[in-house]
């Protein structure tokens, strides 16, 4: 119930948002008098959309984050290892040059971590409850240490830009294909007929798979960056370490404790086997530990 009241909520503010851009933008109908697409109108429409949702879930994100994973953010640590997780984030922001970001614990047996925020001085790090038991400390700094690295690598942002930027040409895209359907099969003469409809929703739909490829391949590539930025605050061999242990809990049937949408964030995105690696948020984690091994 609350994802599907997050989803809304954010599907209203991306409405909202989006009209009111337009409003000032003074961009309404892309059609022109004659019919046709008016091609610069129509790239500015699904530009707005486009970036409006991804900008508007990025400055939810730490919202969002907290409320689907269950994070507790740790304001006053309780224990020793509250203290130390604490004192190791701050340790490693300092190092990568960024402000200490929020630290916080989630409820999962599983081993995972995330990060996000809306800018690397304003961000979110948190690691699930199995990981604390069962990791040690330098295999948990190591972890800490790449999600540092994907917030001083500016990843949260980069990869909203990327999303924007692939939501913009799908529905733009979309709609021409949509539009050309509609003119030459349905023979609609004006305005756009059910024919135009029907085809944007199902080139949108398509679209949108193969663009998510885009997406994904940033995302992998990104990872391999926080690998090389845990292995440089936090030494390489802890970062092997962790990534091992890591691999050892995949081999042992663990399933991912994050949500869908926070998948793309965690150290590790989800561990289902039989996925096309295009689709893959992340590099397989023996490819990974072979990129560090290699230095």
């Amino acid at each position: 119930m609350l994802r599907i009241g997050l989803f809304l909520m954010t599907n209203l503010a991306v409405l909202l948002v989006a009209g009111i851009v337009l409003n000032i933008l003074g961009v309404g109908h892309y059609l022109d008098e004659t019919g046709a697409i008016d091609l610069t109108t129509l790239l500015i429409f699904c530009a707005v959309f486009g970036f409006a949702g991804s900008f508007i879930s990025l400055f939810m994100s730490k919202f969002i984050a907290k409320k689907t994973t269950g994070t507790r953010i740790i304001e006053q640590a309780r224990t020793a290892d509250e203290q130390w997780l604490v004192r190791t984030v701050e340790d490693l922001a300092r190092k990568a040059n960024i402000k200490p970001p929020e630290v916080g614990i989630f409820p999962a047996a599983q081993a995972n971590a995330f990060a996000t925020g809306w800018n690397r001085n304003a961000a979110l790090v948190a690691v699930s409850e199995g990981m604390l038991q069962r990791f040690d400390k330098e295999e948990i700094r190591a972890v800490m240490a790449h999600e540092i690295g994907h917030v001083a690598n500016g990843d949260m942002v980069t990869l909203t830009l990327v999303q924007g930027v692939v939501n913009t040409f799908v529905m733009f895209f979309a709609r021409i294909i949509g539009h050309t359907v509609d003119r030459l099969v349905f023979k609609s003469q004006s305005g756009h007929g059910i024919g135009f409809w029907v085809t944007t929703i199902v080139a949108q739909m398509v679209l949108a798979v193969l663009a998510s490829m885009i997406v994904m391949a940033f995302s992998r590539y990104r990872e391999f960056r926080a690998d090389a930025a845990g292995a440089n605050l936090a030494g390489r061999n802890s970062m092997i370490s962790a990534l091992k242990r890591l691999q050892a809990e995949v081999q042992a049937g663990a399933e991912s404790p994050m949500p869908d949408s926070m998948k793309a964030f965690g150290i590790s995105g989800g561990f289902k086997q039989n996925m096309s690696k295009l689709f893959s948020s992340h590099p397989p984690l023996d490819v990974r530990i072979a990129a560090l091994s290699r230095g």
